[in-house]
C-alpha cells in the first residue's frame, strides 16, 4: 500500500510560495505542489487563472462570515473537498463542466442527508 504513495513523484510534496494581492494587500501563501496542480485545475475549470480563485474563494469565506485565521489550511480543505466530490460523483470529472455551473444547495443537502444517515 505505502508504495502508492512513497514512490510517487517527489515533486508533489515540495513547497512552493505563490505572491498574490486581495484586496490591494501582497499576501504569500506557500503550500505543496499538489495543492497547487489541483487549485489550477479547479479554477481553469471556471475560466479563471488561481490568483482570482483564491481571492474568489477568499471573499466569499469572508461573506458567510468565515475566520480565515489559517488561510493555507482552508484553501488545502477546499483542494480536498474538491478531490472529494469528484470521487462521490457530486462534480463531474469532465473539466469542461464549471464547478460554478453545479447546484451548490443541492450537493450541500446531499450531503447533509448523508452525514445523518443512522448507520446500519
Amino acid at each position: 500500500m505505502c508504495k502508492l504513495f512513497i514512490n510517487a513523484d517527489p515533486r508533489l510534496w515540495q513547497s512552493q510560495t505563490h505572491s498574490l494581492r486581495i484586496d490591494g494587500m501582497v499576501t504569500s501563501v506557500r503550500m505543496e505542489n499538489y495543492f497547487w496542480q489541483l487549485l489550477e485545475e479547479m479554477a481553469r475549470r471556471d475560466a479563471m487563472n488561481t490568483a482570482q480563485l483564491i481571492t474568489r474563494l477568499y471573499h466569499e469565506s469572508i461573506d458567510a462570515g468565515h475566520d480565515l485565521g489559517n488561510f493555507t489550511s482552508f484553501l488545502r480543505v477546499c483542494v480536498l473537498r474538491y478531490q472529494a466530490l469528484l470521487a462521490s460523483g457530486e462534480i463531474p470529472v469532465s473539466s469542461d463542466v464549471p464547478i460554478n455551473s453545479l447546484d451548490a444547495d443541492a450537493i450541500l443537502e446531499r450531503e447533509h442527508i448523508k452525514a445523518n444517515r443512522p448507520l446500519h
